[in-house]
């Protein structure tokens, strides 16, 4: 996967293998602190971009080490003295795992940006890095092609309903939570 994220890169790729088995309930999660010692003893001799890269993906369940691995890397933006993406920076990379019911490889981009500047510029720099991560990755000998993507609270065509809490009425039907309210919908 580093070699997929050349011309894009800014720092050094760091490529993270899946946690051995006893450091699976690592988490960078200080309210629990036998699972943050564990994610400090695997993680802490990383770059402070894979750190920070982890930190936030991590924190937001956008990857989960167990089982994927993860090429990380400086894709824009500057990084302070200390070493650490600034708040305009945009890290991330591609992670990957093999589908234990298909056999095959499934590649997808994740990134995580901080909040310098208008929201609008942040959003527009990161989707043209995922396209250019994604056409390098279709690109590459073996690649196939894109898989469907189902989304949970997708405005696709189909029966939408309205919130009993609040009453947002562009609710899709494979909605779980209500995407205004956050109230679980009754099934």
């Amino acid at each position: 996967m580093p070699p997929l994220l050349d011309g894009m890169a800014l720092a050094e790729v760091e490529l993270i293998e899946p946690l051995p088995v006893e450091f699976q309930n690592a988490s960078p999660h200080i309210t629990h602190p036998e699972e943050a010692r564990l994610w400090l003893d695997m993680h802490g001799q990383r770059s402070p971009i894979a750190r920070h890269a982890l930190y936030v993906l991590e924190s937001v369940d956008a990857i989960d080490l167990a089982y994927e691995t993860f090429a990380v890397t400086l894709l824009h933006g500057h990084v302070d003295t200390s070493g650490f993406p600034r708040f305009d920076a945009v890290v991330g990379g591609l992670t990957s795992y093999w589908d234990e019911s298909t056999g095959e490889l499934i590649v997808r981009a994740a990134l995580a940006w901080g909040g310098e500047g208008v929201r609008g510029d942040t959003d527009r720099i990161s989707r043209r890095l995922v396209a250019r991560m994604m056409s390098s990755l279709l690109a590459s000998q073996g690649a196939a092609e894109l898989g469907p993507s189902e989304r949970p609270v997708a405005h696709a065509a189909g029966r939408r309903a309205a919130c009993p809490h609040c009453g947002f009425a562009s609710i899709d039907a494979r909605a779980i939570f209500c995407p205004k309210c956050g109230m679980r919908l009754s099934g």
